[in-house]
């Protein structure tokens, strides 16, 4: 997150003039605004967390729908066979890309497990180096 921003979720006099503000102007908004300063950060991924869980909820209900329009016919035997051997391709590749984005999280995951790692081992490395009287120097 960009750190100059004007306003962001932190104690800074233009998000505190708002919320002054918004609770002269209309109570709610005073509120909003104080939930934003205090909980702002947490809002990225909160927001991907419960993508993710829609994403999860609703590709199963996609599944569940095909299975059970599957049994339908039309009369057309032709018709109903290319739609069935259609569906279960399409199913097919949907299970495929489901497999597929399964990986890619799990490398992102482990991509910044070993971030992580990588700092604090070198946060450890830095500490063990430094004599016992110095203070420690921060990087921002």
């Amino acid at each position: 997150m960009n750190q100059s921003a004007l306003i962001r979720p932190d104690w800074t006099p233009a998000t505190i003039a708002l919320m002054v503000l918004g609770f002269v102007v209309f109570w709610p908004l005073g509120l909003a605004m104080l939930a934003y300063i205090l909980f702002g950060d947490r809002l990225r991924g909160f927001k991907r967390d419960a993508n993710d869980r829609a994403d999860r909820m609703f590709a199963g209900c996609r599944r569940a729908k095909s299975r059970y329009n599957t049994h339908f016919t039309t009369g057309n035997i032709a018709f109903d066979d290319w739609r069935k051997t259609e569906i279960d391709r399409i199913e097919e590749e949907r299970r495929k890309l489901d497999e597929m984005r399964e990986e890619f999280d799990n490398y992102v995951r482990e991509l910044r497990r070993a971030k992580d790692q990588e700092e604090f081992d070198r946060f450890m490395r830095e500490r063990q180096n430094r004599s016992p009287g110095q203070n420690p120097v921060v990087d921002l």
